[in-house]
């Protein structure tokens, strides 16, 4: 059930008994932006880690602790054109704890304190707590370099969205916006995003739906306007494919291609575009896997992936650097395959039933569901069955596939060349 607190603040309650847990997710959402990115990834590190009542990590963690050992964390996320500021809690069930005292309730007022009352003082954030978590956070960024399959992907990323600054911007930000921060400047946008970002609050539980709306009635947002963003992002399609090739001192080349693909989150071949996947490379039974990886022994590992808010399809490899054209004519042939309905029955079979069993899996995790729940808010179409989802992906055919196939077009290819044998 929805609750509207106030105006673009909602709060979303999904009562079951499933769970020894009642775990609660805070989500601020604003339009993606290359600059509020960053903002937004330092604030997340600095609320935290502290508040103003909770100055430092010991008395948080206490307090974490006097909530029966909650867990907690803030993190930052994207979809599509959208950013996202998640302030994440796990607690008890409230029939767990002696005495009939409300975890909830203390739990309702510990995400206020951590909300409104940040460690601000005289409009800047606490001076050494910047400091140390704008140091950080940088030095994590930077450390991205040395994880090579993360910085093909972001440099794969750098090319597919060429025409995006948002797009192309990690959803953590940017070192030299990041540099740029300061403890009031932060503080500003602190408040800006409080005003105006949409809020969303969501609870899943062995909870009552009215005592959790009484909780938060008062919780303490304003009012604020709808902003009027579309939630996908469509990339233009360009005739010029887009290439860069790196030489760093790895053993393993990376070899990752991005493809535009018009099928978003519940379009009409939604449910074919991710049979599509499994069988091209989403699974260890599909053509890339098989053939480049095991018949061809061209590559340490070959994968797809996919992102349907952004309209991309991504292809990775780890290869000898010697292999690179033979591996990107193999991937194509892989793709023709498809294009041409060249599936066996029992590969197509298989790609179903593994699709249902991730399904029904991610049916007893209690943060995809919340996750799930958050998305059938924003595409009122997948609030559907459990019944009609798994009818779906067995309605998907061979004819399905090949139409998705021939909308997978190849727009750019990130070679890192390795250390040649």
């Amino acid at each position: 059930m929805t609750f509207e607190l106030n105006k673009q603040v909602n709060l979303h309650v999904i009562p079951t008994e499933k769970y020894k847990t009642v775990r609660v997710l805070v989500r601020f959402a604003t339009p993606l932006n290359k600059v509020t990115s960053s903002k937004r990834s330092l604030l997340a590190s600095l609320m935290e880690t502290n508040s103003l009542n909770y100055p430092d990590q010991v008395a948080l963690s206490k307090k974490l602790s006097d909530l029966y050992g909650a867990g907690f964390g803030i993190g930052v996320s994207r979809s599509g054109n959208e950013h996202y500021f998640t302030i994440s809690l796990n607690i008890i069930n409230d029939d767990l704890v002696p005495n009939g005292t409300s975890v909830l309730e203390s739990s309702v007022a510990f995400l206020k304190e951590i909300i409104f009352s940040p460690n601000i003082k005289d409009g800047s954030f606490e001076q050494d707590t910047f400091n140390r978590e704008q140091a950080n956070l940088i030095e994590y960024i930077n450390s991205i370099f040395d994880d090579k399959q993360t910085y093909a992907a972001l440099s794969l990323q750098n090319l597919f969205f060429s025409q995006s600054s948002s797009q192309r911007t990690p959803s953590f930000g940017d070192v030299e916006t990041i540099e740029k921060e300061t403890a009031a400047s932060l503080a500003d946008y602190y408040k800006e995003m409080i005003a105006n970002d949409r809020v969303d609050i969501l609870v899943i539980g062995n909870v009552a739906e009215g005592y959790v709306e009484r909780c938060f009635k008062d919780f303490g947002f304003s009012d604020r306007e709808a902003f009027s963003v579309p939630l996908f992002y469509q990339p233009p399609f360009q005739n010029v494919i887009q290439q860069k090739t790196e030489s760093l001192p790895v053993v393993q080349s990376k070899l990752n291609l991005a493809y535009h693909c018009d099928i978003f989150y519940y379009d009409d071949l939604y449910f074919a575009l991710m049979v599509f996947n499994g069988l091209f490379g989403g699974f260890p039974h599909s053509k890339l896997f098989l053939n480049v990886r095991e018949k061809h022994s061209l590559a340490y590992y070959a994968s797809s992936a996919l992102e349907p808010f952004r309209g991309l399809v991504t292809v990775q490899t780890g290869i000898d650097g010697n292999n690179r054209e033979k591996v990107l004519r193999l991937i194509n042939e892989q793709l023709k395959e498809l294009v041409k309905g060249k599936v066996s029955e029992e590969d197509l079979h298989q790609t179903k039933v593994m699709l249902k069993n991730q399904y029904l899996l991610g049916l007893d995790n209690q943060r995809a569901l919340l996750e799930q729940a958050y998305l059938k808010v924003k595409v009122p179409v997948a609030d559907i069955s459990q019944e009609e989802w798994l009818s779906r992906i067995d309605a998907v055919t061979i004819a399905d596939i090949q139409e998705v196939a021939k909308s997978v077009r190849l727009q750019a290819v990130y070679f890192m060349e390795g250390e040649r044998n």
